[in-house]
């Protein structure tokens, strides 16, 4: 009914295009997808073309994802609040995070184990990002803080401590 308020519609107008609330949320998950550019498995080595040292690429990458959250952060925010009663929320979020998961095996290299690519992936999170951002620091320390904590981590994981993607 809200939505039908908002849009200057009756309540049946809404019901016949959008019939249950999985079809009006992937008419708007679609249109948040065009608008937030979510990033996209195939199209991850492309983002790393050219790039062959590690600092190199974590700055890419980096850089991505702090953009992405950027156009994003609100949007993913509700996404997650709701995917668990709402499955087309969870099925979104899922290719997000299977696009992020893309970026973070191009970064830091296709030799990577499983459990430092699952560490470095959960330090890219959103979550992370946000909590960055609401340290007030300037965007751009903020960028390498984040580059030397997934280089720190994925390093550390790499050399055998792996116990710390465990706990």
């Amino acid at each position: 009914i809200q939505i039908a308020e908002r849009a200057g519609v009756g309540p049946a107008t809404v019901y016949r295009h959008f019939p249950t609330l999985g079809s009006l949320v992937n008419a708007c998950g679609a249109h948040v997808a065009e608008v937030t550019q979510p990033p996209v498995p195939e199209n991850a080595p492309t983002v790393f073309a050219g790039l062959t040292e590690r600092r190199q690429r974590l700055e890419r990458l980096v850089a991505e994802l702090d953009a992405y959250y950027g156009r994003a952060s609100v949007w993913l925010g509700i996404a997650a609040r709701d995917r668990d009663s709402v499955p087309e929320l969870d099925g979104f979020l899922r290719q997000v995070d299977a696009g992020v998961e893309a970026l973070v095996r191009e970064a830091i290299g296709a030799g990577s184990s499983e459990v430092v690519i699952r560490l470095v992936t959960a330090l890219a999170d959103v979550s992370v990002w946000q909590s960055l951002k609401r340290l007030d620091a300037p965007p751009a320390e903020v960028r390498r803080t984040m580059v030397g904590l997934l280089d720190c981590a994925s390093a550390l994981a790499a050399q055998g401590h792996e116990s710390i993607a465990r706990h």
